[in-house]
């Protein structure tokens, strides 16, 4: 990858092209990230940056990331994020701002999905549910068939059943970039990504555009 960017997702909205078509987009507040580390390959084997996001009072800092933020001399950050890009031109202390995209650029978006608890097999692998008449009783939305009898006699591993659903991390793909706005930080992407509103988003140039 050649650019990166952390940002906070702020909520969706519509916008309309030249022609008057509806776009939904998605608003992130992106950056701007300082580079708190750069990695080489002369010393640690490869070549990576990493990107801080968002102030946080020292307070809420361990003694060990308060550390690395004065070594490295730079404004300490809530988050930190790495990235393995192919130019890494950036030095520590510099900024990587929203201006780094442009309307019309591809870009993959990586966030953590809404957390949604214990579900059942309708909502978490959307199995359909039983009739709800003709005598089913009470199990319309229960998982059904568990599989052989004698043979094997155990449930097969990876069975669809009830569980955490939600809560993981998820990346969307090939993405376009509507529009930029540099005076308040925001990037607006054409479709949904995933997280709820405030949550953190990693944002990259296309891997398989």
């Amino acid at each position: 990858m050649k650019k990166a960017i952390i940002g906070k997702k702020i909520g969706m909205t519509q916008i309309f092209d030249e022609v008057g078509n509806v776009i939904p987009v998605t608003v992130i507040e992106a950056g701007p990230c300082v580079v708190a580390q750069k990695k080489t390959v002369e010393k640690d084997g490869y070549e990576a940056l990493q990107l801080g996001f968002a102030e946080v009072k020292e307070k809420h800092l361990t003694k060990a990331e308060k550390g690395h933020f004065d070594a490295a001399n730079v404004p300490m950050k809530k988050h930190l994020k790495e990235f393995r890009l192919d130019d890494c031109s950036a030095n520590v202390g510099d900024f990587i701002t929203v201006d780094t995209f442009a309307a019309g650029d591809k870009v993959d978006v990586t966030g953590m999905t809404k957390g949604r608890g214990y579900t059942g097999a309708v909502k978490r692998w959307n199995h359909h549910m039983l009739g709800a008449t003709h005598g089913v009783g009470p199990i319309h939305r229960q998982v059904g068939s568990m599989g052989a009898n004698s043979t094997p006699s155990r449930v097969y591993k990876n069975k669809k059943m009830a569980g955490q659903y939600g809560n993981e991390q998820v990346t969307v793909l090939n993405l376009k970039v509507v529009k930029i706005d540099s005076e308040k930080n925001l990037i607006a992407i054409k479709g949904a990504i995933p997280g709820a509103k405030d949550g953190i988003v990693f944002i990259r140039d296309s891997v398989k555009a």
